[in-house]
């Protein structure tokens, strides 16, 4: 989905909150093990979980941590392999029931590093993309967006990396600081790019000062494949 050049999108802010967050770091293949933060992939799906519209494109540029970065271990199930999708679509032409994943037979308890109690403001802006109609504006969108935070709506209920760790949203509180800390976060995941098949990987140099993050744009050479 490409964006039109038509300035510079219009800014919105959105607090987001929950009880665990688990923003996986794709290096480790077995146990799950969190982010410091969360990823400018996951901010985005959060804001499109929220208004979610093919005539808009999310771009998140600060994601501010409001509160101390906490740890905790848990022990999640999950399944050791995954369903075939080659398998699915050949028996959907047939008429026939696929075979699928017995969770009891394939059940694994594996270990977890998530956060705790989290908050953050995700600071964004959304550019209208090539799909858009003609009486798609920005103001339609802005006013779409501010309606659906303040009323708590959403497109899908939105989640902290993982879909067991739901998102609570709302407006940004009038008091609201985030946390004096610095620290290096090292390569983070950025985005998925799709313009190659299959889609690839791209990273960036994270770091956190002053409790932000600042998320550089798609086509800056801070991001990397």
């Amino acid at each position: 989905m490409n964006a039109l050049d038509r300035g510079s999108g219009y800014g919105i802010s959105v607090h987001v909150w929950g009880e665990y967050a688990c923003f996986t770091r794709p290096e480790m293949k077995v146990e799950r093990v969190s982010y410091d933060v969360p990823t400018p992939s996951a901010a985005r799906g959060i804001l499109e979980s929220i208004l979610w519209k093919p005539a808009i494109e999310w771009r998140v540029h600060t994601i501010e941590v409001l509160k101390p970065i906490r740890w905790a271990t848990i022990r999640r199930n999950e399944v050791g392999s995954q369903g075939s999708w080659t398998l699915a679509k050949q028996a959907m032409r047939q008429g026939t029931l696929a075979d699928g994943i017995t969770v009891e037979d394939d059940r694994q308890q594996r270990a977890a590093l998530v956060l705790r109690d989290v908050a953050y403001v995700i600071h964004a802006q959304f550019l209208i993309t090539e799909r858009a109609g003609m009486a798609d504006n920005e103001g339609k969108f802005l006013d779409m967006f501010r309606r659906r935070v303040a009323k708590g709506q959403c497109y899908r209920r939105p989640y902290l990396g993982t879909r067991e760790f739901a998102a609570h949203f709302g407006p940004v509180p009038e008091q609201c600081e985030g946390i004096s800390e610095a620290r290096d976060l090292g390569w983070m995941f950025y985005d998925f790019d799709y313009s190659t098949t299959p889609p690839g990987d791209r990273f960036f140099r994270a770091e956190l000062r002053d409790g932000r993050v600042e998320v550089p744009p798609p086509g800056s050479p801070e991001v990397r494949r």
